[in-house]
């Protein structure tokens, strides 16, 4: 055996550790046992994770087996572990992924970041290609949760309760039940699948192991009141059956019941779609690959009239890959005037709220639904006009092209027309506000009033109108921080 002394402990130079996990979600206890081993200078190839129960045992708990070696302490004065904000993002989702390797996979980069710290900028290595196909994998079976979750009630000895069936793929549970949580705060429900259940009672969330199909209801009396929303608010014009088939794979159509529908609804959507043809849809392009690409093509758009005011099209501006993409309107004067988002007096009060509430907007991504600024002239002013529902739309397109690149984790809707940029739809901001509402690609849309309605309070209504405000900036800093963005 070859060893040596270090700080007062024998360190066995070719022992090998196995660090037993007490839940195969605990990123917080992997975290700790890595941070202590890397300050012992163990490396990855004598390190082994080890889940409990094997995997799909969510809430198993176990610890470490007497014949393990016990792990070293740190080395005495050891250097502070260093990890980017990147990893850490990425390897909080990387470790709900069902991969029993991902452990291991982790501890390997973060050991190697200590003496390449830049090393997760590398797009082309293997191990940070694999990080982000593990944090992609768990971000669309989050957004599958979020979207195909449909609770049924049952008859309860405490009153209404409402239960629901999901199989993900990976421990994304526990993970989730917060924005359940948030959604549905006045139901009584149950989330049941087989890698264990999540309970909520309007006041205390509870877990519980797995469960089977059969334990969830197979009906609803309110569903055919459901289907008949579906069937009337299905697009065919939207209809991609392709996409539509990878974005709601059939193993959750089981657990919907406006699957049923689809079908036909799908076999009369060709029909369907003539009609809207006629009257005219926008014609598809190739979306542009970089931001750059955006800005140069929107500078040429003239999709509506917006663009023929001799206005110049003003593009979003802050870091690719922002954890935070803020959406206002329109462009306005000193907007169109300087050639950037948010400069103009709405844009001061925003930053100044912002900061308030722990936001760095340098650190967002910031831009506008409709990317001229539009107009009407007054003597020598230029004042506001807000855009219509078909100019937004039109312009939604660039949005969603700047939003596919970003990526963010959070995307805030400042005023109604951004969040319809957003959703596809009007929404009152009264109700929306306060609440996650799920995008497409799995971030979470949050809503509120723009600056400028509150430039034109005074008064108790700017004092009131101000504090719900700066509430719903705290509580997009407060998410930000649960998402460790």
């Amino acid at each position: 055996m070859v060893a040596q002394r270090v700080s007062g402990q024998d360190i066995n130079l070719s022992a090998h550790y196995t660090v037993h996990l007490p839940a195969p979600d605990d990123f917080a206890f992997w975290r700790e046992r890595a941070r202590a081993l890397t300050q012992s200078d163990v490396p990855p190839d004598r390190v082994s994770w080890v889940e409990p129960g094997g995997t799909g045992d969510l809430f198993a708990h176990g610890g470490p087996s007497p014949e393990d070696k016990p792990l070293p302490l740190p080395n005495k004065g050891a250097a502070a572990v260093r990890a980017s904000k990147r990893f850490l993002r990425l390897a909080r989702n990387a470790a709900l992924h069902s991969d029993t390797e991902r452990f291991g996979l982790l501890y390997r980069m973060l050991w190697r970041l200590q003496s390449k710290p830049r090393v997760m900028e590398d797009k082309a290595d293997p191990d940070v290609r694999r990080i982000e196909e593990l944090d992609k994998s768990v971000r669309r079976d989050s957004h599958k949760m979020h979207a195909f979750v449909r609770f049924r009630e049952v008859e309860s000895d405490e009153g209404e309760h409402y239960i629901a069936w999901f199989e993900p793929d990976h421990h994304i549970v526990r993970a989730n039940a917060g924005f359940f949580r948030r959604r549905f705060a006045n139901m009584n429900w149950s989330i049941l699948t087989p890698r264990g259940c999540i309970h909520w009672d309007g006041e205390t969330m509870r877990e519980s192991g797995p469960a089977q199909r059969s334990d969830a209801p197979s009906d609803d009396p309110t569903e055919d009141l459901w289907k008949s929303y579906y069937a009337s608010t299905f697009n065919p014009a939207r209809l991609k059956v392709g996409a539509m088939m990878a974005e709601m794979p059939k193993k959750y159509w089981k657990n919907m019941p406006e699957a049923e529908l689809i079908p036909d609804l799908i076999a009369s959507a060709q029909a369907r779609e003539a009609g809207m043809v006629a009257a005219g849809e926008r014609e598809e392009r190739e979306r542009p690959q970089t931001l750059a690409e955006i800005s140069d093509a929107i500078s040429a758009c003239r999709d509506c009239p917006i663009a023929e005011c001799g206005t110049r099209a003003v593009m979003g501006e802050g870091p690719s890959d922002a954890p935070l993409m803020i959406v206002g309107e329109q462009p306005g004067d000193q907007e169109d005037q300087q050639g950037r988002p948010f400069v103009g007096p709405a844009g001061q009060l925003l930053d100044e709220c912002s900061e308030q509430a722990g936001i760095d907007r340098s650190a967002a991504y910031v831009t506008n639904a409709v990317k001229h600024f539009k107009y009407t002239q007054r003597g020598k002013r230029r004042i506001h006009q807000s855009p219509t529902a078909k100019e937004i739309d039109t312009c939604r397109w660039w949005l969603e092209a700047e939003r596919a690149l970003a990526k963010p984790r959070i995307v805030l809707a400042l005023g109604a027309s951004a969040a319809r940029s957003l959703l596809g739809k009007t929404v009152s901001i009264s109700k929306a506000r306060g609440t996650p509402l799920p995008l497409d690609d799995g971030s979470e849309l949050w809503v509120t009033v723009h600056p400028s309605y509150l430039l034109r309070l005074d008064g108790a209504a700017r004092e009131e109108q101000g504090a719900l405000f700066a509430r719903d900036l705290s509580a997009v800093t407060a998410r930000l921080k649960e998402l460790g963005a």
